[in-house]
């Protein structure tokens, strides 16, 4: 059977996931995918937020999350991958596990950055952030909906427990290069062991 080469990065709200898997990407050469973007465009055909989309999750049967489940399986088949996502450790355990941590304040003072930047995202993902506050109580509301329907639907008790990962990294005070390069050169090592 042939090795996969996939990476799967994982991560709080707000700490570099989708900027950190576009770069090392970018830098290995390989493709990168991501569940967060996914999710924004089932919220966008069904017209809701991410938060209200987690919502509607808690309470329709796992359809939403069938359909995100099997978007990572179908990841899993390919080669030369870096996955953007939450589960991606879970349905993919070969692949070289990452998480990035963020306090979720330093979290909301990047998203609120994000949304002035960014005005498509704004209309997609931001609604109703205009505090700190706010983006920290959304942060929380989504990180509980998630805990809860991963621990039904998956018996995952933690998804953001260091266990889970052969790499955690705190995003908090290091800039992006370098965590991309953090991650490249543990991936490195961990293919010649693995």
């Amino acid at each position: 059977m042939e090795k996969k080469h996939i990476i799967t990065i994982a991560g709080s709200l707000g700490s570099g996931k989708s900027s950190t898997a576009n770069k090392v990407a970018e830098l290995l050469d390989y493709t990168r995918a991501s569940t967060g973007d996914f999710m924004r465009s089932i919220a966008n055909k069904h017209e809701v937020s991410l938060e209200e989309l987690c919502k509607i999750a808690e309470t329709d049967n796992g359809s939403i999350d069938k359909e995100l489940d099997d978007y990572n399986r179908d990841i899993g088949q390919k080669n030369n991958i870096v996955l953007d996502s939450r589960l991606g450790f879970f349905f993919l355990p070969f692949s070289f596990k990452v998480f990035l941590l963020l306090d979720p304040i330093i979290a909301a003072e990047r998203i609120l950055n994000d949304m002035k930047n960014n005005l498509n995202r704004q209309k997609e993902t931001y609604v109703g952030f205009d505090s700190i506050e706010s983006v920290v109580k959304a942060i929380t509301n989504r990180r509980a909906s998630e805990k809860k329907r991963y621990q039904e639907l998956y018996n995952i008790v933690d998804n953001t427990s260091p266990e889970n990962f052969d790499l955690v990294i705190d995003t908090a005070k290091i800039p992006l290069e370098i965590v991309v390069q953090k991650i490249v050169e543990s991936y490195k090592n961990w293919l010649l062991k693995n």
